[in-house]
């Protein structure tokens, strides 16, 4: 493991954390480090949340000033 970290939990989480670790018989950690992957992993790109969301001519070379000759 490369680093440590601390992080305060309320109570109810704490527990459900705990909960969770009996039930599947694996360290508080570990289900801390999945769900942290699982995290990592559905991170949008937020810079394509607006992709095709934009009216706009279909072909560039359509609007005037754009055209070919």
């Amino acid at each position: 493991m490369g680093s440590t970290i601390t992080v305060r939990l309320p109570e109810d989480l704490a527990e459900w954390l705990k909960q969770a670790s009996r039930k599947a018989g694996v360290p508080r950690g570990k289900i801390v480090r999945d769900q942290l992957e699982i995290a990592r992993k559905s991170q949008k790109q937020p810079f394509l949340r607006l992709a095709g969301s934009v009216a706009r001519a279909r072909d560039l070379s359509s609007r005037k000033g754009f055209s070919k000759p």
